[in-house]
C-alpha cells in the first residue's frame, strides 16, 4: 500500500473544490467468488498507482521551494511533474512537516541509543534519506512495508546510479554496498539500517515468520501516512493490534497516523464522492471519522493519553491546527512568500478534513511528547 498525496490534497483538483455532491458508502465487499476477487485486485492496483501521484505532488512542493528533498525526483526520474495548486503545495508541506515533527519528538524522547522506525505503506517516501541527510550519525533502523509491486520498483530506482550516488554523497548511505542484500525477485532489501519488506498489510497478522530485522527491544515509532484508511476496519485494527502486541508494554512504542476526517459535512461528502469516482475507498473513515475517534483508536492500544477530558480531541490535530500551532511564525512567513494563494478559505476547509493523530507508551521521558501542542475543547 502507498502513502499518497492523492487523496490527501491533490485528488480534489479533478473533482473541484467548490463542488457539492453526495457521498456514498465506502464499505468493502466481503463476498466470495471471482467478481469479489477481481474487485479486490482492481482496488489494490488503484491504491498502488497512487504512489506516482504522491511523488509528483511532493516534487511540485519541492520545485516551488516548500520542501528540501533531492531524492523524490530521482525515484521518479523522467516522469512528468505537473505543478500543483498553491493550496495543495502548502498542504503537502504542512503534512510533511507535521509528521516530521512527531518523528523528531520520538527521537528526542527515545534518547541517544539505537531506535527503530516502521513505515506502513511507505511507497516512494524518502523520509529515511531525509533523516540521514540531516543527521548522518543517527542510529536508527528504518523499515518500510508496502505492496511487492511498489517495493520492487523503488529498490530498482534506489540501486540505479543517479539515486545511489546522490544518497551516498548527501547521506552516507550506500544503496549498492556489499552488505545490502536483495531477495531473489528483488522486491525485498535488507541492510543493517534500512530494510524494505514486500508485505500486504492485510496478511501481516497471519504471517508465521517474523518480519526480517524487527527488533522488539528497541524504542520504536510506527508511521501510517494515509495507509490504514484503505484497509477494511477489521484489517486496519488487526495491524495495530499486531504491532501493539509485538512489543512489551515496557518497550517505548509510539505511533503517528495521518488520515482524512469529517466525512459527513458537505465538503467531506464531496471529497468522498470524488475519490469514489477514481475507485478509491477510504474504508476506515466512517469508523474513525474525527479527532476524538482517532485518539480513541490509539488509546485502545495503550497509547497516551490515558484518559480523555470532556470536549478534548486528545492527541489528534487537523492540518489547519498544525499550520497555526506547529509551524513557527518565521517559517510561516517564508512559506507564505513562496506563492500567492487566493484560495485561503478553501485551504482552511481542506485542511480541517485531514488530521495527524499520535500516541506513545513506555517512555521514561514523556516531556517531549507532552510539549507537542494539541487542541482542546
Amino acid at each position: 500500500m502507498s502513502a499518497p498525496l492523492i487523496p490527501n490534497l491533490n485528488s480534489l483538483r479533478r473533482g473541484g473544490l467548490r463542488g457539492r455532491g453526495r457521498g456514498q458508502a465506502m464499505g468493502s465487499s466481503n463476498g466470495g467468488g471471482p467478481d469479489s476477487h477481481q474487485k479486490k485486485v482492481n482496488h489494490d492496483l488503484i491504491v498502488q498507482q497512487t504512489d506516482h501521484d504522491a511523488a509528483t505532488s511532493r516534487q511540485s512542493a519541492v520545485d516551488a521551494g516548500y520542501l528540501e528533498d533531492p531524492f523524490t525526483a530521482l525515484l521518479h526520474e523522467g516522469d512528468p511533474v505537473s505543478r500543483r495548486l498553491p493550496l495543495m503545495n502548502r498542504g503537502t508541506y504542512i503534512r510533511t512537516m507535521g509528521i516530521d515533527r512527531v518523528v523528531d519528538t520520538f527521537l528526542l524522547a527515545a534518547g541517544d541509543g539505537r531506535r527503530q522506525i516502521i513505515s506502513l505503506g511507505a511507497g516512494s517516501d524518502t523520509r529515511y534519506f531525509r533523516l540521514k541527510q540531516k543527521r548522518r550519525k543517527l542510529d536508527v533502523v528504518y523499515h518500510e512495508l508496502d505492496f511487492e509491486a511498489n517495493t520492487r520498483r523503488k529498490i530498482a530506482k534506489m540501486r540505479g546510479h543517479a539515486f545511489s550516488a546522490t544518497a551516498k554523497t548527501r547521506t552516507g548511505v550506500d544503496t549498492r554496498a556489499e552488505e545490502v542484500e536483495l531477495s531473489q525477485n528483488e522486491a525485498a532489501l535488507v541492510s543493517p539500517n534500512y530494510i524494505i519488506h514486500p508485505q500486504d498489510l492485510r496478511d501481516l497478522p497471519r504471517r508465521e515468520a517474523p518480519l526480517s530485522g524487527i527488533d522488539k527491544t528497541l524504542p520504536t515509532l510506527i508511521i501510517s501516512e494515509c495507509c490504514l484508511v484503505y484497509l477494511p476496519p477489521d484489517d486496519a485494527d488487526a495491524v495495530l493490534r499486531y504491532f501493539s502486541g509485538l512489543f512489551a508494554d515496557t518497550t517505548p512504542l509510539a505511533i503517528v497516523v495521518y488520515e482524512p476526517i469529517r466525512p459527513h459535512d458537505p465538503f467531506g461528502k464531496t471529497m468522498i464522492s470524488n475519490l469514489a469516482n477514481r475507485g478509491l475507498q477510504l474504508q476506515t473513515l466512517e469508523k474513525y471519522h474525527d479527532p476524538v475517534q482517532q485518539t480513541a483508536r490509539l488509546n485502545s492500544y495503550g497509547f497516551g493519553p490515558r484518559q480523555l477530558q470532556s470536549g478534548d480531541d486528545g492527541l489528534a490535530a487537523d492540518i489547519d491546527f498544525v499550520w497555526r500551532r506547529w509551524i513557527s511564525a518565521h517559517e510561516k512567513e517564508r512559506v507564505e512568500g513562496l506563492e500567492w494563494m487566493d484560495e485561503v478559505e478553501e485551504f482552511v476547509l481542506l485542511a480541517k478534513h485531514y488530521c495527524i493523530a499520535w500516541g506513545w507508551r513506555g517512555f521514561a521521558l514523556e516531556s517531549p511528547w507532552e510539549d507537542l501542542p494539541r487542541p482542546s475543547g
